[in-house]
């Protein structure tokens, strides 16, 4: 079988890499197709640019953008002068707007079938800031042979919300998350213990940016200090709203640390109890999995891409992410029952094995041709 990825993501995170070579492992010759704006590979900003099933081509102008079809419309004329799609069994769109309309428009001419994948970006800003597009996404998920959401919550919210033809699109639905770097599984920590009346150790691992809520961490957190709990709190990422850095600066239970490679986040993951990080948004947040393999049980937001991974009180809790008072209590909640949630975090994190994901992926693929 062979696929071609529309995938305008790739460069990046590291997890559309992991993603094609784990499904090529698995005997699918898959290749991507990388629309890119004019300067980006001067600007070196291609994480793997030599890749042998990894095209990219510069083929719009980076204030296209603010124009859908324009934009769109040159993705799809280079698209069609580099690729023959008689070659291709079945299309993988990365992404419901941008990468789908590439493929929706391939189907209409050629009959390709195609694979959609529906992310953060497509349910946050093209479907609820961008009511003049929701016909055209709703022709996509229409024309679709197969839908694919990160979470149970995340096809719920979007069914519930956008979607015309419910019962048709979920019957074609698929829930198949993210997997997480394999070093993460080949380095697994061990369930952990929180002593009485020692500091509970707090994490947070992503970027201080309005995005990530940090301030509304810090609000439940305090409650819990208030109640005589020993906290420390530390957040690993890089700087984005310096406003944010300007409060944890003034918090003398915060730390702050610089962005990390993988193999110094280990240690970290390991220094700690909790990790907490109730987005505002969140397609499926890979640092909930990470933190999982290394025991930690996890806060996340209710109705957000790790949401309804699994069952409430497994693995953490989801959380209203304005609530502080509910943060608070369902740290609590973790405490009381540490031993058991660690256990099942690092047991539960092979769930986010690429081996398996690409097992499920493989056999959509097949369905759909």
């Amino acid at each position: 079988m062979r696929i071609l990825n529309i995938n305008s993501y790739y460069y990046s995170s590291s997890v559309h890499r992991q993603l094609q070579l784990a499904i090529n492992d698995k005997g699918i010759d898959s290749i991507s197709f990388v629309p890119l704006s004019v300067g980006y590979i001067a600007r070196d900003e291609c994480r793997y640019p030599y890749e042998e099933n990894v095209r990219g081509f510069e083929c719009y102008n980076s204030r296209d953008r603010y124009i859908f079809h324009l934009k769109h419309s040159k993705i799809l004329k280079t698209a069609m002068k580099e690729f023959d799609f008689t070659e291709y069994d079945c299309i993988h769109a990365h992404s419901l707007f941008s990468n789908g309309y590439i493929a929706l428009k391939i189907n209409e001419q050629y009959g390709t079938p195609y694979v959609v994948t529906v992310r953060d970006t497509d349910v946050n800003t093209f479907f609820r800031k961008m009511p003049h597009l929701r016909n055209l996404g709703n022709r996509i998920l229409l024309n679709a042979s197969a839908v694919i959401f990160l979470s149970k919550a995340y096809r719920e919210n979007v069914i519930k919300k956008y979607v015309k033809q419910k019962n048709y699109i979920l019957n074609k639905s698929y829930v198949i998350a993210n997997g997480i770097d394999p070093f993460w599984l080949r380095n697994k920590g061990k369930p952990r213990t929180i002593k009485n009346n020692t500091t509970i150790n707090i994490l947070q691992v992503g970027t201080l940016s309005k995005r990530k809520n940090v301030p509304f961490s810090i609000k439940a957190l305090e409650l819990l200090i208030k109640k005589g709990y020993k906290i420390r709190y530390t957040i690993v990422g890089k700087i984005v709203d310096k406003r944010i850095y300007k409060l944890i600066s003034e918090k003398s239970f915060i730390h702050y640390v610089s962005p990390k490679p993988t193999y110094e986040l280990l240690n970290i993951y390991r220094a700690h109890d909790i990790f907490i990080m109730p987005s505002i948004t969140e397609t499926f947040g890979l640092v909930y999995a990470e933190a999982m393999s290394q025991g930690l049980p996890v806060i996340y937001t209710r109705g957000q891409g790790f949401d309804k991974q699994f069952e409430e009180g497994v693995v953490g809790y989801s959380v209203d992410c304005t609530d502080v008072i509910e943060m608070s209590e369902r740290i609590i909640d973790i405490i009381n029952n540490y031993d058991e949630i660690s256990k099942k975090c690092v047991k539960l994190s092979s769930e986010f094995d690429w081996i398996k994901i690409c097992d499920k992926l493989k056999e959509v693929y097949y369905e759909c041709v």
